[in-house]
């Protein structure tokens, strides 16, 4: 039998009447009668796990730098993502702005309408010194967050999503309502391909490459675009997906080649109704080497698209690069999402990374730009106080942060659920690089469900431990220091929460 010589175990209920409670670590013994047998296997190994977090947008960039002070804004950020304590490895930001604003609709190369800048003269991500009152665009909120966060942990992954090219780069000559990209059209002067907006667009991208990395922040991936299907009434790009691969075949990756060839590039950006045909129909296997991957947002299904595109590329890393967290669901609906399909299951069949969306936002919901009503942040910030509340989605991602080592393996175990909500206990395991094995397990019911762990190799000794309804219990087993922090208290203060735009909801949440 396998013996480690430290164990943390930890237990998280749905309803968060416990809140990753440390948990003694259970004793070898007989499989209780009731329970559901979980047997982790390290010699079955799959994909690499790449790490968790949520998106900085202006809005969440906001309540942390404007509205907390300086104390409140390092304890918090210290707490998230210090591999000592929260572990968030990555986060996705806007490349211009989204619907998540506290400013105005900004691209980096507005112009007035009727004018282009085809040489991209005008390019800025902002004026003024980063974080300063007077300072515009990613300079006001979004860049000093980062920096502050790369001080705290300088391995986060951040990947980059536009929600819009400039309005005169557009069809429409506006940033909201969709629009599309002036496909095979001109500007400058003559019929070169450096005059040609795929091209100028693609150099767009780099010059905000070079922009960050002149500030300390390395980018490491990009997406094409926000969900390529969604002309919504905030800044929105119409692009198919065929088109999204040849743009990145013929002009971005070339582009990223000539300055940042480190830099990963994924398809799509969108859920997976917007895989209409299977995903060899829409991109050639010399389109498909351009790309490091997919990225996926989880509003809605059928998810063996998921499955056909990941097979279809098996060099692909999926990536999740959104869902959002949502202020008003029941629990049974908010834990099936969160800890059930998207901290479970998922990645059980293959996906490599988890970021939600927003960070923060206030006690209503805000700020908002863009009517998205009925949401909350990963944590909650009051606005006039700079208080905090933590939600569901932070302690799923804190069950990998704290407890799942960047570089790790996913790894076989038993699963008791066909897609992460319904049927009996959920598990995902994964390895680490020094030999660490860790687990979560999700029950799916509104009863405590009795689990019976072992691990490939200790034959039939067994640790038997209770999940609490719509909840996870967490183990880690090492031969090194475990991170054992513990989770603060809640600050006190009232939500108040606007109401939900039924509109915006996803016709399919799982």
């Amino acid at each position: 039998m396998q013996k480690f010589k430290n164990e943390f175990w930890t237990a998280t209920a749905g309803d968060l009447t416990q809140r990753r409670d440390h948990l003694a670590t259970p004793t070898y013994q007989d499989a209780a009668a009731d329970a559901k047998k979980i047997i982790i296997d390290p010699t079955d190994q799959h994909q690499d796990w790449l790490g968790a977090g949520a998106a900085i947008t202006d809005s969440a960039a906001y309540l942390i730098w404007d509205v907390m002070d300086a104390a409140q804004r390092d304890k918090l950020l210290h707490e998230l993502f210090d591999p000592e304590q929260g572990g968030f490895s990555s986060v996705r930001v806007p490349l211009g702005s989204c619907d998540f604003q506290s400013q105005d609709f900004y691209t980096y190369d507005d112009v007035p309408a009727g004018e282009h800048d085809a040489t991209l003269e005008k390019f800025s991500i902002g004026e003024g010194q980063p974080g300063a009152k007077d300072a515009t665009k990613d300079l006001k909120h979004i860049v000093p967050v980062l920096q502050a966060i790369l001080k705290i942990n300088p391995a986060v992954k951040v990947i980059a999503s536009p929600w819009s090219a400039p309005a005169w780069m557009k069809d429409t000559q506006h940033l909201t309502h969709g629009g599309r990209l002036r496909f095979g059209e001109f500007t400058g002067n003559g019929y070169t391909e450096e005059n040609r907006f795929e091209y100028i667009y693609a150099q767009y991208f780099v010059r905000y490459i070079d922009a960050y990395r002149k500030l300390g922040i390395p980018i490491y991936g990009l997406t094409i675009q926000n969900e390529p299907s969604n002309a919504a009434h905030w800044p929105a790009m119409i692009w198919t997906v065929p088109e999204l691969a040849k743009f990145g075949y013929d002009y971005l990756r070339p582009a990223l080649n000539r300055s940042y060839p480190d830099t990963k590039l994924y398809l799509l950006d969108d859920s997976f109704h917007a895989i209409t045909k299977p995903i060899t129909d829409e991109v050639t296997p010399a389109q498909a080497a351009a790309f490091d991957g997919i990225a996926v947002h989880t509003y809605s299904g059928p998810y063996d698209n998921f499955y056909k595109a990941s097979r279809a590329f098996p060099n692909w890393q999926v990536v999740m690069t959104e869902r959002r967290c949502m202020m008003t669901d029941p629990v049974k609906e908010a834990a099936n999402i969160m800890f059930g399909v998207i901290g479970n299951w998922l990645v059980h069949n293959g996906l490599n990374m988890i970021t939600l969306w927003n960070l923060a936002l206030d006690e209503r919901g805000l700020p908002n730009a863009a009517d998205s009503t009925g949401r909350e942040g990963v944590v909650t910030i009051d606005h006039t106080t700079g208080k905090v509340q933590r939600n569901l989605e932070y302690f799923m991602l804190r069950n990998f942060g704290q407890d799942v080592p960047v570089g790790s393996k996913v790894i076989g175990s038993t699963n008791y659920t066909r897609d992460g909500y319904t049927g009996s206990l959920g598990s995902v395991a994964f390895l680490s690089p020094t030999g660490d094995i860790t687990a979560h397990l999700y029950n799916p019911t509104d009863q405590p469900l009795t689990a019976a762990v072992t691990v490939n190799g200790d034959g039939a000794n067994w640790q038997n431990v209770t999940v609490p309804a719509y909840g996870t219990v967490t183990l880690h087993k090492s031969n090194g220091e475990l991170n054992d922090s513990t989770i603060p208290v809640d600050d006190e203060f009232k939500l108040n929460p606007s109401p939900f735009n039924a509109s915006d909801k996803a016709p399919d949440e799982y």
